[in-house]
């Protein structure tokens, strides 16, 4: 699958070049228009799960074996992480938002009920697959509750008790702002107290971290490597983007709060990139000096991460069942919170079993970009011609999200 995922960056940027040219300074503006600052925050943490959190510190050391995976030998392991998360492959959010928020009102491709149906086995399979991550990474960051190595019966536990709040939270829309704003702050949180355990110890200087720092220059001056495939394992991520990149666009266009289109497009690739730098810097420092992050510190980037997985269901639940009319209205709150419990503690043992993987449901995505390409050319090339501005049913009103009962 190589192939498909390939033409699909490439046809990505392309589309993100020609939408900055030809709408590039139109205000953006959703059903639920919020504040720039609360927008990056729902962007932020809706758009990442718990393996920013999760995964760098057993990557780093992956990255820097360049005996056994000479590709990566053009650049150093913080650079690589960082281009596995950020900057240039938050584009693909950005084109799908700006469709959703501009362009989908008028073509409505994603309200014909096959591709309905469709789009929603991703987003529900990206669902199951998150709450897999966290299921899967729990023996590394809690060996106290088991032998390091084995999921036991606690961890299927906490990740039942996540997925259960994930569900509650998205019956009623008043909690994004919440879980968002939530979410940003324990991670900038757990950020400060990380980088002030490492840096500012005895054994330790300030410059230190700012050396550190310095070495995801090298990402900006290797980019070129990050946009096609450098193996498997980036193969992996690239797909995981893509499925992700429909849905939260679909999810993040409903709050655009008037930003002109390229200012979308910097929010979305710049705002977010600064706390991950920040993020993976320290957590390099901690792997390439071999600090101890057992007990306290784990157990905290375990509450962010689950925090970061509650915020993401929340918006993806909220998605498909208001996609699929399976709302608390239609199926009363209980069957509805049971219906969404049992579907995603399901599929999540299904990932679990190896039966799924994030590889199909991330070119099932790209499929639906290249369809809903095609459908515009072949259907609709002359209303998306026309398109100058937002649609005029959308105003900019930020007490909407506060009026707002249920989603």
């Amino acid at each position: 699958m190589t192939w498909l995922l390939s033409a699909g960056i490439l046809f990505t940027f392309a589309a993100i070049a020609f939408v900055i040219y030809r709408w590039g300074n139109i205000r953006c503006i959703g059903v639920t228009p919020v504040r720039t600052f609360t927008f990056i925050a729902i962007l932020f943490t809706s758009g990442l799960d718990v393996g920013l959190i999760m995964f760098p510190l057993t990557e780093f050391a992956g990255y820097a074996n360049v005996a056994a995976s000479p590709e990566y030998g053009f650049t150093n392991p913080l650079a690589i992480e960082f281009g596995f998360w950020a900057f240039l492959i938050w584009g693909f959010y950005f084109l799908t938002c700006f469709y959703f928020c501009v362009i989908e009102p008028r073509v409505k491709f994603f309200d014909i009920p096959l591709v309905k149906f469709i789009n929603n086995v991703v987003i529900i399979g990206t669902c199951a697959f998150t709450a897999y991550l966290l299921l899967s990474n729990l023996p590394w960051y809690l060996p106290e509750l088991g032998d390091g190595e084995t999921i036991v019966g606690s961890f299927y536990l906490i990740v039942f008790m996540v997925i259960a709040a994930a569900v509650y939270s998205s019956t009623s829309i008043r909690y994004v702002r919440i879980l968002s704003l939530a979410s940003t702050w324990l991670f900038l949180g757990l950020i400060a107290m990380m980088w002030a355990s490492a840096f500012l110890s005895a054994d330790s200087s300030v410059g230190e971290f700012f050396t550190a720092f310095a070495m995801l220059g090298d990402y900006f001056g290797n980019i070129q490597h990050f946009v096609l495939p450098i193996n498997d394992y980036h193969e992996f991520y690239l797909f995981w983007w893509f499925a992700w990149s429909i849905m939260i666009g679909q999810f993040t266009s409903r709050f655009v709060g008037g930003m002109k289109t390229y200012q979308v497009l910097l929010a979305m690739m710049v705002f977010p990139s600064i706390p991950i730098a920040i993020w993976f810097t320290v957590l390099y420092y901690y792997s390439a000096n071999s600090l101890d992050t057992s007990g306290f510190y784990n157990l905290a980037m375990v509450i962010v991460g689950v925090t970061f997985v509650i915020n993401s269901l929340d918006s993806l639940v909220r998605l498909y069942t208001d996609n699929l009319n399976l709302t608390i209205e239609r199926l009363g709150k209980l069957k509805y919170i049971s219906f969404n419990l049992v579907l995603l503690c399901s599929l999540t043992l299904l990932f679990q079993l190896d039966f799924l993987q994030i590889q199909w449901v991330g070119a099932i995505a790209l499929g639906l970009i290249f369809s809903c390409f095609g459908y515009i050319m072949m259907t609709q090339l002359q209303t998306v011609r026309a398109i100058d501005r937002s649609p005029k049913e959308n105003k900019i009103d930020f007490t909407k999200i506060e009026l707002a009962r249920v989603c």
